[in-house]
């Protein structure tokens, strides 16, 4: 006898997006069973830190701390970073007054009033902590690790078969499953994608100096290098690195030796990149972005990597999928509370409405961004850092920078705080 249960949501994914989704519809009382084929490792307070991290912001940590989340994450571990550098890579001779860097712009908390500017957290942590959290959450159901067998979007409501004959249905199908989302794929939505000619080069580096406080990026034409802080461990301090170059590039520096890594690492980064003691971990993915024609169809919807992905070069991609957290919770939950089906068109319109236009609005930034940047142009090079060396010097700009990407102006931070 097959068995067959039914929720008000099914959510495909317990990935930081999935399992936030799920804890926020739980929390009001939704009916909410969650899926994903395997589960992340224990944390241990002495292992090394792992290779894929994201920089949190205000309007994120204020989501997850409604959740009661962030305590969990507080209790592993999370590196704050208080300011951030960002400047176009130029070589000067040594000692002249052009090596004072006139196009670099600092964004430093303090001057918002703030402890800091965000935290670095390793990704595998944020989604610890909410899995710890949904296990408190009574209306929420965790079926992981599972495999899903096949997926029914044409019934009269959507229902999902694992591979034990298990079947689930619900008003609503949410798909929360990545950049590759199966479901995605079966609700027939296209995607809007754009492959970048860039590739992307992450590695967990020893460092010497202590624990650092800042997050910098330099602009190169081939693409930016960046710098990340990450927690002390035993002692010791660390840094995640960020590569952009040419495909062909990026193959040959992920075949070199650690050692001669290292030394191409030292010699190519800005001087404000700390000693390297070691290299723990690399690794290199394509970059490209994606956007689904729509978030919607009848009785599925689609969060975060599901929906669009993103150019990482500011790091805003977690926290746009922590803002479709935020919209979509609040509309489901005044749909639940009013008896509207969760599923209907009517309802899943008002998140697409909400998300869409600021997540293509983001896109489009960092397109610009990468367009201005990653060429060798002489005129745009004026430019660009004639606008770094204004942006530099005006406070107030600047101000308004760090709020807009801190999320504390606007509608998304009247969205934290109410989630």
């Amino acid at each position: 006898m097959v068995k067959s249960e039914n929720y008000d949501v099914l959510v495909v994914g317990a990935g930081m997006v999935g399992a936030a989704i799920a804890c926020a519809l739980g929390l009001k009382g939704i009916r909410v069973a969650v899926f994903d084929r395997a589960l992340p490792l224990a944390f241990k307070p002495d292992q090394l830190p792992d290779l894929r991290v994201s920089a949190l912001s205000y309007a994120s940590e204020q989501i997850l701390k409604n959740l009661g989340v962030w305590p969990y994450m507080q209790a592993m571990r999370m590196c704050p970073y208080r300011r951030m550098a960002v400047w176009e890579k130029l070589h000067f001779p040594p000692g002249s007054e052009l090596d004072k860097r006139p196009n670099q712009t600092v964004f430093n908390a303090a001057d918002i009033r703030h402890d800091q500017l965000g935290f670095v957290v390793e990704n595998r942590i944020t989604q610890l902590g909410l899995l710890k959290r949904l296990k408190e959450v009574e209306s929420v159901s965790l079926f992981a690790p599972a495999t899903i067998e096949s997926m029914n979007l044409k019934a009269e409501k959507p229902e999902i078969m694992l591979q034990d004959g298990s079947v689930f249905k619900a008003d609503l199908l949410i798909g929360a499953d990545g950049a590759q989302s199966k479901v995605r794929e079966q609700a027939n939505i296209r995607l809007d994608t754009r492959e970048y000619e860039q590739q992307c080069l992450v590695a967990t580096v020893e460092i010497e100096g202590g624990l650092q406080d800042i997050t910098w990026q330099a602009f190169t034409p081939t693409g930016p290098e960046a710098f990340l802080p990450l927690s002390d461990i035993d002692s010791k301090s660390y840094g995640s690195i960020v590569w952009y170059n040419l495909p062909e590039n990026v193959q040959k520096l992920m075949k070199l030796s650690d050692s001669d890594f290292l030394e191409e690492l030292s010699s190519t980064f800005p001087k404000e990149l700390p000693p390297l003691v070691k290299l723990h971990e690399r690794g290199s993915f394509p970059l490209a972005r994606r956007h689904a024609m729509n978030y919607f169809t009848n009785g599925v919807v689609l969060a975060g990597d599901a929906a669009h992905t993103i150019n990482p070069l500011a790091g805003q991609g977690v926290n746009l999928g922590f803002q479709d957290v935020a919209w979509l919770a609040e509309v489901l939950t005044d749909a639940f509370q009013t008896g509207e089906s969760l599923g209907s068109q009517k309802v899943l319109s008002r998140y697409e409405k909400a998300r869409r236009r600021d997540n293509q609005l983001m896109m489009s930034t960092m397109d610009a961004f990468y367009l201005a940047f990653s060429n060798n142009s002489a005129p745009l090079k004026v430019l660009r850092n004639v606008a770094l060396s204004l942006a530099a010097k005006s406070k107030p700009a600047v101000k308004e920078v760090m709020k807009y990407a801190m999320g504390i102006s606007g509608r998304q931070a009247e969205l934290a705080k109410s989630s």
